[in-house]
């Protein structure tokens, strides 16, 4: 099953449950618009390399697409699309006047020299700037990708366009546009879901709750510093090389520090055991937070998994399957569309900024993007409730309510 068709499974579960619109129910399954484009950059040996790049645009009904770019050797179209699809549920659960959009390249970026990933970041950016835009289409950072490369795309876009153009895209540094908040932004949503979710639990407390973290990049390492810094206690921390576990606790600041001089990789911490992805998602933690990539928990070993709550910074870490036998264990999921919002939340803070030319300070990004994380969760759990249903389910039904309200005002369906 390709991972789109795997993602139709709980928004048909949502639509049954809800007795959704079955117009609405044909138009939110398929994306609105694919791109593919070809393209050549001249290498630094003087040959030319051409490289396929995609866009996707799921939906544009509740406004303009978006999403972000990856860089990755295994991008496809099923991936982008699925990605799209996911964005266009995180906004709308997220009350975002935003649809969904997701591009990537097929590209192997430590094989590129950086003036070779700059040519292929302004050839990507020329091969869609027709279907992109600040109300048409809004890229993002995601996987290989970051501020400086946000950077050169809005560079192109604006000389393209003959204009600055920062409200084309986000995510970019301060000094062009950036929101002060977005870094972190994506684990502050993660950390604060879970805090949520604890608070749905009379037996579990915030401090002191053990939790292990899947994933070490920018969401994992800011939701482990962020739960940290609310008074978790981090116990175990992996990345691409392995994970370590410390029943005492790990500080990921220190960690943070450790990584960056050990060749990013957490392995050989002082004071922790080297363990394997495996046993870091099978251990008895509160707090489950696998920010890595998807297909993480399976049908395989979803039956070891011991924590009381999994809370979803990755995209997809949960296969279907999966979410069956957590269900049935009592496990609170909370989702992906819910839980890593955080990202796209403030990425809407640092456009509206664009548009007015007025930046707002680090603690009024932070307040804001809480209070909206806070109304989501407390919505999508009331609805759980309501319906009867998962947290994953739950999340969609509060999408299409969202959605397919939009298609009626509009005259879609």
């Amino acid at each position: 099953m390709g991972l789109f068709e795997q993602s139709q499974i709980p928004l048909n579960a949502a639509i049954k449950a809800m007795k959704l619109d079955p117009g609405a129910a044909a138009v939110v399954s398929q994306p609105e618009r694919t791109t593919e484009v070809s393209i050549p950059v001249k290498m630094d040996d003087g040959t030319v390399k051409v490289f396929t790049g995609y866009r996707c645009q799921h939906s544009t009904v509740m406004g303009p697409a978006k999403g972000g770019v990856r860089y990755h050797p295994n991008v496809n179209m099923d991936e982008v699309k699925t990605l799209a699809f996911w964005m266009t549920c995180k906004c709308a659960v997220a009350g975002l006047p935003y649809g969904g959009g997701k591009g990537g390249i097929i590209v192997d970026v430590t094989k590129m020299s950086e003036r070779e990933l700059e040519a292929l970041t302004r050839g990507y950016i020329d091969k869609i700037a027709a279907v992109i835009g600040e109300k048409k289409d809004i890229p993002a950072p995601d996987m290989n990708t970051n501020a400086k490369i946000m950077g050169w795309m809005m560079d192109e876009f604006s000389k393209i366009n003959g204009q600055f153009e920062p409200g084309f895209i986000t995510g970019k540094d301060l000094s062009v546009g950036g929101s002060l908040g977005r870094t972190a932004a994506t684990g502050r949503g993660v950390v604060v879901a879970a805090l949520e979710a604890i608070k749905t639990d009379k037996a579990m407390k915030t401090k002191g709750a053990t939790c292990a973290v899947q994933g070490f990049g920018n969401v994992g390492s800011w939701t482990a510093k962020l739960a940290h810094d609310e008074g978790m206690k981090i116990v175990a921390v992996s990345d691409v090389t392995g994970g370590i576990y410390n029943a005492r606790g790990i500080d990921p600041y220190k960690l943070e520090e450790y990584a960056k001089k050990n060749g990013n990789s957490v392995l050989g911490f002082k004071g922790a055991k080297d363990i394997d992805n495996e046993a870091l998602l099978e251990l008895a933690v509160d707090v489950l937070f696998p920010c890595a990539m998807e297909n993480q928990i399976t049908k395989k070993n979803a039956a070891k998994i011991k924590a009381k709550i999994i809370c979803e910074g990755a995209n997809g870490p949960t296969t279907p399957d999966a979410d069956k036998v957590l269900d049935k264990k009592g496990i609170l999921v909370v989702p992906d569309i819910l839980a890593n919002g955080g990202g796209v939340t403030v990425s809407y803070f640092e456009w509206v900024q664009n548009l007015y030319r007025y930046f707002w300070s680090e603690e009024e990004v932070i307040e804001k993007q809480t209070a909206m994380m806070v109304k989501a969760f407390k919505e999508v759990y009331a609805l759980a409730k309501e319906y009867k249903v998962s947290m994953r389910v739950a999340a969609y039904i509060s999408a299409l309510k969202r959605i397919s309200q939009a298609m009626k005002n509009r005259g879609i369906c």
